[in-house]
This record gives structure tokens, sequence and C-alpha cells, in this order.
């Protein structure tokens, strides 16, 4: 990971009147105007937040970025069960995190990272060795996308189907904007050479096309995602509590049985009083030396001489 490169916070600027002006108009606020005058892009973040209940503001969200999560993911990985639980994985830590998000330049950035980064997880592989894959997408242009490696795969999607420039797709995946630049750069190539006669504008005009089929027909309600991620954080608490008592109950235990001093172990004493040396060691080293020496002796002098030279 490269970390946030210099210049990028200024480039995801660019599209915090975008997001915000979404929240407002899916919410309707008319008590709050926006940033004009002396009034600096923070203090409108705040006024917003403080003008529209937390509830609110994050079922807007929901209703507007969900439906475009779901079809992103699902693009990005082919698995239609996967994209919906990384949409739901995303707006749950968003629900967590509810503060900064509210106040995040790009509340849908935020929560599209989650879920990118969710779906392209490496452990997933491991959960479709016992269940059953989906089904290969018969379209060309999708099989050629799925066949990208991940950061790959990710950044031509928010490039070329969500039309974010190069620093702003950096940012996003924390990357450095030479190497994402490469990324696109090699990506196209790979699918320009995978389609053959298809032209050069095909996949990125195909990727558009899907991203636009976004519905929300099947998600879950906005209240039942917030309520799946209380009870998910409430779970996780009583976990950690549950662990955190029985390791002090192991720890009190170990103290109660392990005695407090060990006796000590008393050596024969000799006629002074004083504790004879342990002289078991030098005892047995003396008796080896003797019966090395006897083995010589008992030896007749051609076997010494032959062991002697082997």
């Amino acid at each position: 990971m490269y970390g946030i490169p210099p210049g990028s916070v200024d480039v995801r600027v660019t599209t915090a009147h975008r997001s915000r002006r979404v929240i407002l108009h899916a919410l309707d606020v008319s008590g709050v105007s926006p940033a004009v005058g002396g009034r600096s892009e923070g203090e409108h973040a705040s006024a917003v937040v403080a003008a529209v209940t937390a509830q609110a503001a994050f079922d807007a969200l929901y209703v507007y970025a969900a439906p475009s999560l779901v079809q992103q993911t699902y693009l990005l990985t082919g698995r239609r069960r996967l994209a919906f639980e990384s949409t739901e994985f995303a707006f749950h830590q968003a629900w967590e995190h509810w503060p900064e998000v509210a106040c995040d330049a790009d509340p849908v950035g935020w929560v599209r990272e989650r879920a990118h980064e969710y779906a392209l997880a490496p452990w997933h592989r491991l959960r479709w060795l016992v269940a059953r894959p989906d089904p290969l997408p018969g379209d060309a242009v999708w099989q050629a996308l799925l066949a990208l490696p991940p950061r790959h795969r990710r950044t031509v999607v928010l490039c070329d189907g969500l039309g974010l420039s190069v620093g702003e797709a950096a940012a996003e995946m924390q990357a450095s904007t030479p190497a994402t630049r490469n990324r696109l750069a090699h990506a196209r190539a790979a699918l320009h050479d995978r389609l053959g006669d298809e032209s050069s504008n095909a996949p990125q005009a195909w990727i558009r096309r899907r991203l636009d089929q976004a519905h929300a027909a099947t998600l879950a309600q906005p209240w039942s995602v917030r309520a799946g991620s209380e009870r998910r954080t409430r779970a996780l608490t009583r976990t950690v509590a549950l662990a955190t008592a029985a390791l002090v109950a192991l720890i009190a235990f170990t103290l109660a049985t392990t005695p407090g001093h060990y006796e000590p172990v008393e050596r024969p004493s000799t006629a002074d009083g004083r504790a004879e040396p342990d002289n078991r060691g030098a005892h047995e080293h003396e008796c080896a030396r003797e019966a090395s020496s006897r083995s010589r002796h008992l030896t007749p002098a051609g076997c010494v001489e032959q062991t002697a030279g082997q």
C-alpha cells in the first residue's frame, strides 16, 4: 500500500459538491444553504449534518448509492451473492463510522471503497472450494474483464465505468498515480488483445451500459441494514467481553493453583556440618577415564594401532 499520494486529497475534493448535493436532494433539506461567501466546505458539511438526523442521512445515502454498488461489485466479481454481501458490508461499516462518513468529502466514495475492497479480498477464493461457484458470464467483454488481475479490474471500472480520473482512482485505491496509470494502460491493452477485432471503445461503452442497469428491486431496506449493523456491533462486543472474562478467569486459576514457594532440596552434610558438594559430574568423568585406560591395557597393540589408523 502506498498510502494517500501527495495532492490526492485535493483531487478528491472535486467530488465533494456532487456527493453532498446528492444527499441534500435525497433529503430535501431546504433549511441549509450551500457554501457561499465566507462559509467553508467544512462549515457547510457540519450544518448539513446538524440539519438532519443520522438515520435519515444514512437512508438517503443507501437509497442513492446501494443499487450502483451492487452492480459495480457484480461486475468486478461475476458473483451476484458476493455483490450483495459486499454492499451490505460497506454500509454496515458506514453506519458504524457514521460521524466520519457524514463529514467525509465524498460519502459515496467512502462506501464504494469498502465495497470494492471486500468484494476483491483474496480470502473469498477459499469459499468457492466448498460452495458452488456462479456460472461464468456469457458476455465476452465481461469474461475478458474478469480475466484481469483484481487491481487492474478495479481501475478499469473506476476510470472507464464511473468516469473517475486517474488521480481520483489512485486516491481511492490508496496507490500512487503512476502505478494506477500503468494498471489502466495494461488493462486496456489486455482487453483489446483478448477481444480481438472489437473496437477500442467497446469495453468502456459496455461497462458503462452495465453500470447503468442498476436497480433496487432486490435490495434490503435501509432500516434493516442499520439494524443488522447494530446487531453485529453488539455481538462483537459480547464476544470480546466473554473472551476477556475467560482470559481473566484462566489467569486467576493459574495464580490460585501455583504454589507460592518451593521446598529446598536437603543435601547430606559432612562431619563439620557443611553440605557435601555435588561432585556427581566429576565422579562420572573420573570413572569414564579409568574405564578408557583399562580398555587400552586389555586391547592388543595391533588392534589399537588399527583403531588409531581408522
